[in-house]
């Protein structure tokens, strides 16, 4: 029986690729050490597919279909090489959690749907995996979502500090650690998702870069505004979100009901304050004791998101999770490991307080190596 290795493989809102790590849950100090990370880029087909398929359209079964061969191929690729740079066959590590690739998310209708093939992905690596996490939550009737916060919790609680735990993925959500509170999270709206939309509509990539292009341009106050007025931000906990709500559509009913300022760059800009004026008001409204606030995510290299939520959140402490030796790329990838170790082990891993579900359930489909 291999020892208390697990592998996490992640894909997010923002489609930029795959994030997978093997740690070890049995060091001799904290929580886990990681052991290997990697990194694998989807193929610009694939971004194009993935992006395609969260609206409808012709065909969606069959393109769906490909669409998860070739996902299970990537997060395949992306495990065996987290292997080898923990230098570990697949055979020493126990399993892998996969938490696939969400396309719809409507916890309002019971449902979710995360692209993945766990079995082709379990006969490439020939590793146990774990896959579908979220859909026996929303049987209990919760969101499904977020799942991270019991493991932001292992891995991030102090008994004598008052914590938030913010992952700034596609969409933000936030963990509040309070002591001797239960433990409560959310999705708090956009983190990169808008971000990355406007900035790849005007010829710029993907994402911006370290927030230079949002850096450029001012805030334009009515605008944002208008923008804090979509009533999801006012809704309370529990809920989650997704690019079903937030995605181009959404931005630009928004720019059309205001009027897009001249510069692209101060949309950017905005943008770039939405996601951090949500946040803050989300950690300000459920826990306004919050003294330090820890940012993961891809988000966290966005100096401008960063330094915007640093002011909205004065005098709380804004600090990456690397300041707490847990690089801001990994938290997620590290999350799905540890949820795939407590299936094998039977153990629950939602939170009800969270998800809203009924009770605590065990998250995850096994598929044997």
């Amino acid at each position: 029986m291999p020892a208390d290795r697990h592998c996490g493989v992640m894909s997010g809102t923002s489609l930029d690729g795959v994030d997978a790590v093997v740690a070890d849950f049995a060091p001799a100090s904290g929580v886990c050490r990681t052991l290997g990370f990697a990194h694998v880029a989807f193929p610009p087909a694939l971004r194009h597919d993935l992006a395609a398929l969260q609206t409808s359209g012709d065909d969606e079964l069959a393109r769906a279909a490909r669409a998860s061969l070739a996902l299970a191929d990537c997060y395949a690729d992306a495990a065996l090489a987290a292997c080898r740079a923990a230098g570990l066959a697949p055979s020493e590590v126990a399993s892998v959690g996969v938490h696939g690739q969400t396309v719809r998310h409507r916890p309002d209708e019971h449902w979710t749907i995360q692209l993945n093939d766990p079995a082709r992905v379990a006969e490439r690596t020939g590793m146990t995996v774990v896959a579908d996490f979220r859909r026996r939550d929303l049987a209990a009737g919760g969101q499904g979502a977020p799942l991270v916060p019991a493991f932001h919790h292992a891995l991030f609680a102090r008994p004598e500090r008052a914590r938030a735990v913010v992952n700034l993925g596609g969409i933000a959500n936030v963990t509040l650690l309070a002591p001797g509170a239960p433990v409560r999270g959310f999705d708090t709206g956009p983190g990169n998702v808008l971000l990355d939309t406007w900035h790849a509509r005007h010829g710029g990539g993907p994402f911006d870069a370290g927030g230079a292009w949002a850096a450029s341009g001012r805030v334009d106050h009515a605008l944002l505004h208008a923008m804090l007025g979509e009533p999801y931000f006012a809704a309370p906990p529990p809920k989650s979100t997704g690019r079903d709500l937030f995605d181009a559509g959404w931005l630009d009913a928004m720019l059309a009901h205001r009027g897009a300022p001249e510069h692209p760059a101060d949309v950017q800009a905005t943008l770039a304050a939405l996601t951090a004026r949500t946040i803050a008001d989300a950690i300000r409204g459920a826990a306004p004791g919050t003294d330090e606030v820890l940012v993961c995510g891809g988000g966290a290299h966005n100096a401008t998101v960063l330094r915007m939520l640093a002011h909205d959140l004065a005098p709380a402490r804004v600090v990456p999770t690397s300041d707490e030796g847990v690089a801001v790329d990994q938290v997620e990838a590290l999350a799905f490991a540890w949820l795939a170790r407590e299936a094998l082990a039977g153990r629950t891993a939602s939170l009800p307080e969270v998800t809203g579900a009924s009770g605590a359930r065990v998250l995850g489909a096994i598929y044997p190596a």
